[in-house]
């Protein structure tokens, strides 16, 4: 696997290393061992998938609240997504900014989200499925938001006009969450 530092600490976009023959290819996603020496968590506890039947379906900005801040590996295996992360780490120096990629099946990318990050993505074909791998686990009364569409982030989504949940729509925007 290669491993790209984004220009967020701690977000890496991560490339398969593909060894391909005639019946297709095969490729590591995940390694302990490779995380581990980068310093990158590696011990996810669980794994998500998120299947959007629509081109334009747009799911976040969402994350977990202290002490259960995730830390996301997100793939796409079916389809393709641009893929969003934005840091709400009060301390750090890209406090409010984001990085996006695009993650496809055929491209095989993947991002790797560390706590303190929002995540949220658009699909760009109809039939995506996102894997993700989480940890730690679920804490439903610890989820939250940034609005998706919040000025101030000024997020280039590439489909003006998202297909949203009515929890999504209504997400607050970054500046009611510091204060």
């Amino acid at each position: 696997m290669m491993f790209h530092q984004t220009a967020l600490p701690g977000v890496f976009m991560i490339e398969p290393e593909r060894h391909c023959d005639a019946r297709g290819h095969f490729s590591r996603t995940f390694c302990r061992a490779e995380f581990a020496a980068r310093g990158l968590f590696a011990d996810f506890v669980q794994t998500s998938a998120s299947v959007n039947t629509q081109r334009g379906t747009l799911r976040g900005l969402h994350h977990q609240a202290a002490p259960a801040a995730e830390t996301k590996l997100v793939r796409v295996v079916r389809g393709a997504a641009f893929d969003v992360a934005v840091d709400l780490r009060r301390d750090s120096p890209t406090y409010g900014r984001w990085i996006a990629a695009e993650l496809s099946a055929d491209n095989g990318r993947m991002l790797y989200i560390p706590p303190g990050c929002a995540h949220g993505f658009q699909t760009l074909s109809d039939d995506t499925e996102l894997l993700y791998q989480i940890a730690p686990d679920y804490e439903p009364g610890l989820s939250r938001g940034v609005r998706w569409n919040d000025p101030t982030l000024g997020i280039a989504w590439p489909i003006a006009e998202p297909i949203l949940s009515e929890r999504d729509r209504t997400l607050p925007v970054l500046a009611a969450l510091a204060a």
